[in-house]
């Protein structure tokens, strides 16, 4: 029988997007029965509890409102909360198994590719690593994420670090044992590290920031600024994707 590559390849395309399937995995109604299918098809499950180390001897599940979105191509581990309508994206690591933990606010959004991780918080006596925490309101994180705030492709926010509210962290940028303040943004590739920045500040794109005194001098954000309202524009985009894909699953 003469071998017809066409239609073995769209057999093939077939049975990988079955294997697939599609939309998004949350910790809300419905959610369990997915992940436990995805755990008895490859016994690998993309949210999922961190492992017992010599440093921490509790496994502990993220916490995912049922209104976020988490793509299956993308990781949640160990003691994360996830508030509502956030939207993680394909490929985006939020990984709370050395530091922890990890809390991404509501309406927030982890681009493709975005990495959230931590220093070690807890040493092998079991006592936390202070240096490596940071405070807000009161409570101590690895990594905290703040309301309506965008993580766009590929940037990085590695703890101890805090990222607050209606901040846009641009394409690939980095921040590391840092404090962003509120409404700033840093622009593509830009990087902030052992540093506060204050509230309504930039970071142009390509600087890097390593001083408190450079933090103090960084440019406002004015109303003739060019990405004033960008993060507005993606927040609303990515809310809007975390409801469209949660229906669509």
């Amino acid at each position: 029988m003469r071998f017809n590559k066409q239609i073995f390849t769209i057999l093939i395309l077939s049975l990988s997007l079955a294997l697939l399937g599609s939309g998004c995995v949350s910790e809300g109604e419905g959610a369990e029965s997915n992940v436990t299918q995805e755990i008895t098809d490859s016994g690998f499950s993309n949210i999922r509890e961190n492992p017992v180390t010599p440093w921490n001897s509790v496994p502990t599940s993220p916490v995912i409102d049922p209104t976020a979105c988490i793509d299956p191509q993308a990781s949640v581990i160990g003691a994360v909360e996830i508030g509502a309508s956030v939207m993680v994206s394909p490929m985006a690591s939020i990984r709370s198994d050395e530091g922890m933990p990890i809390f991404v606010g509501n309406g927030s959004n982890v681009q493709d590719g975005v990495v959230l991780h931590g220093l070690e918080t807890i040493n092998e006596e079991g006592k936390p690593v202070e240096k490596n925490l940071v405070e807000v309101d009161g409570k101590k994180y690895s990594v905290y994420i703040g309301e309506n705030v965008s993580l766009a492709h590929q940037s990085q926010v590695h703890g101890p670090a805090s990222v607050g509210n209606d901040t846009f962290i641009g394409m690939q940028a980095f921040v590391f044992k840092s404090k962003i303040g509120n409404n700033c943004v840093l622009e593509p590739t830009a990087a902030a590290i052992g540093v506060t920045v204050p509230d309504g500040r930039y970071i142009p794109a390509g600087t890097v920031v390593t001083s408190q005194d450079e933090a103090d001098k960084l440019p406002e954000i004015t109303d003739d600024y060019a990405y004033k309202h960008t993060n507005e524009a993606v927040v609303y985009v990515n809310v809007n994707l975390a409801e469209g894909y949660n229906k669509a699953s």
